[in-house]
């Protein structure tokens, strides 16, 4: 333990570097939680799509790290982590810009397509910045060199949450309107409102591609550090290590369910407000994007909370504690309902805090020259972001389109039981971590 407190997390000489790669990790915090209340928001602009439908805005940002992942991992290892870095941005900011031709079109697809094409981007800058990351500093500080990196993506969350309420939600005119009045507006009308709508919806993604092209200019001017010290191995040989290696394959199911338990929650809050807000009364009507905020909050305290914590705790150990936690407050959330339901859902973002890091410095511990494309495989898992939430759309549509349509086990809305799914999904995480503490005490 001594030898690690001397260790210094972030040598000087690399600080610069370092301070650029770990803003990267808040602007892909920005663009997942400003698409994250566009579920909601399309729902609202294009009634005629399902939950089902509107969920596919998950499906198209998360999928992109699964598609791009692997051909990231690949061209930073022929290249360098600064080239990835660079393709990363350029893909990330094609595909924001992309979002003035796609509210001129007034095409779902094409905001899709749009939002896919950024996420390749995103794959590239996670499958690069975690493990260079990891390789900038010593082996034993490696997992609170991430998690410090790593605590500052919730900054970007934060951000992307709030511009998405205060420039997009609250700019919204078909959300002054209830459905059936929404509804009896003459299609001029409707026509008049969607234009504006999707023209709101497409300006802050615009303003982040100006903000990526800024950050990839910094970029380009500052000097990396070489960290190529391991010999390289054949790719064959890479994924037969890979194959073999129980802890990095858990490591990456861990991360799949991880993924989908955070996009879950962040995305579905919106809906579960929606229905606590159906028994209120106007004055007293919730706004779930502050709920949002205080969970993101949660989160970055959790997370600089755990770095501080693994100076004493074993990360495995760690994982475990913090995943039971995560299962409480989901089955409250299911099984109790409600503002306490509300409140508990809002405490998940304490416990998910640590995990997606410290999953990763587990997962990738101790690896050579195949930490690339061992990291490939990390980011792929977050593909469960575009697969879980599609699933918990389909439980809404049990019933209808509504979010109270049916009530499971005779009590439960099905907002509230689609949140069993996120309740799944941190038992898996606990088992990771509980699997993996043993391996190391063995």
């Amino acid at each position: 333990m001594s030898n690690t407190q001397k260790t210094p997390i972030v040598s000087k000489s690399i600080l610069v570097p370092f301070i650029l790669i770990t803003s990267l990790f808040a602007l892909w915090g920005i663009a997942n939680d400003l698409t994250n209340p566009m579920v909601s928001a399309f729902k609202k602009v294009m009634p005629e799509l399902s939950n089902t439908e509107a969920s596919l805005v998950q499906f198209a940002f998360y999928f992109g790290y699964f598609f791009m992942a692997l051909p990231a991992a690949l061209f930073i290892r022929k290249y360098s982590y600064k080239s990835g870095i660079i393709v990363g941005l350029s893909l990330y900011a094609i595909g924001a810009f992309l979002f003035f031709p796609a509210a001129q079109f007034e095409t779902f697809t094409f905001f899709l397509i749009s939002l896919w094409i950024m996420t390749c981007g995103l794959a590239f800058l996670e499958t690069t910045s975690n493990p260079l990351i990891l390789a900038l500093g010593a082996k034993e500080t490696a997992t609170q060199r991430l998690n410090l990196a790593q605590a500052f993506n919730p900054l970007g969350s934060l951000t992307g949450m709030v511009v998405a309420q205060v420039f997009i939600i609250d700019a919204l005119r078909s959300d002054d309107y209830s459905a059936e009045a929404y509804q009896a507006l003459s299609s001029q009308e409707l026509a008049v409102i969607r234009e504006n709508d999707l023209g709101i919806i497409s300006v802050p993604y615009i303003a982040l591609g100006v903000l990526v092209l800024i950050i990839m200019a910094a970029i380009i001017m500052v000097k990396f550090p070489k960290v190529e010290g391991q010999t390289k191995i054949a790719l064959s040989a890479t994924f037969k290590k890979l194959a073999k290696n129980k802890t990095y394959l858990m490591g990456v199911v861990a991360q799949i369910f991880y993924v989908g338990a955070q996009i879950m929650c962040w995305t579905f809050i919106f809906q579960y407000v929606d229905n606590l807000n159906a028994a209120l009364p106007v004055a007293e009507h919730l706004t779930a994007t502050w709920f949002n905020v205080a969970a993101m909050l949660l989160f970055l305290s959790g997370r600089w909370l755990g770095t501080l914590l693994m100076k004493r705790i074993n990360p495995s150990k760690l994982l475990l504690i913090f995943g039971i936690g995560g299962v409480i407050t989901t089955a409250i959330t299911v099984f109790i309902g409600g503002h306490i339901g509300l409140y508990s859902l809002v405490g998940t973002s304490v416990f998910m805090s640590i995990m997606f890091p410290t999953i990763y410095g587990i997962a990738l511990n101790n690896m050579g020259d195949e930490a690339k494309i061992g990291s490939a495989g990390l980011v792929m898992a977050i593909v469960g972001g575009a697969f879980l939430p599609v699933i918990q759309g389909r439980i809404l549509d049990i019933g209808g389109s509504g979010f109270n349509d049916a009530k499971i086990l005779g009590y439960i809305p099905e907002i509230n039981f689609s949140f069993i799914l996120p309740l799944i999904c941190l038992a898996v995480v606990a088992i990771f971590g509980f699997k993996t503490m043993k391996h190391e005490n063995a």
